[in-house]
């Protein structure tokens, strides 16, 4: 006994369907690819890589904007909820990242006293 062919699509609706059917989830793999990146960028503290995935996904994020949620089916809604796990890792790295060096130069200020507050001079 033969089991049916699942893998072929079905037609698609709504922007999907004006779009070559395959570009929601093809957008949403690639943006997958980039938050991976940047995730690279932000462990290697590469300034260059994270600027480059910056403008990949402001880019990505303007293509997949005509989708709404009435366009994606289960696949897509599965890639769309990978991307926003990742983005959310990202922003948690990019935040602690960030809290790390104000700490540090807040340590760093704290003991050399280069700065005083409201207007005071050193003498």
């Amino acid at each position: 006994m033969t089991t049916p062919d699942t893998s072929k699509s079905k037609p698609a609706h709504g922007p999907e369907a004006h779009s070559g059917g395959k570009d929601l989830t093809g957008n949403l793999r690639q943006m997958i690819a980039v938050l991976q990146a940047e995730r690279q960028a932000l462990a290697t503290l590469d300034a260059d890589a994270l600027f480059e995935a910056t403008h990949r996904k402001q880019a990505l994020c303007d293509t997949l904007m005509p989708f709404g949620a009435d366009a994606l089916d289960p696949q897509a809604r599965d890639l769309a909820r990978t991307a926003q796990t990742l983005n959310d890792v990202n922003r948690r790295v990019r935040n602690l990242l960030a809290a790390n060096v104000a700490a540090r130069l807040e340590a760093l200020g704290s003991v050399q006293h280069t700065y005083s507050a409201a207007g005071a001079t050193l003498g």
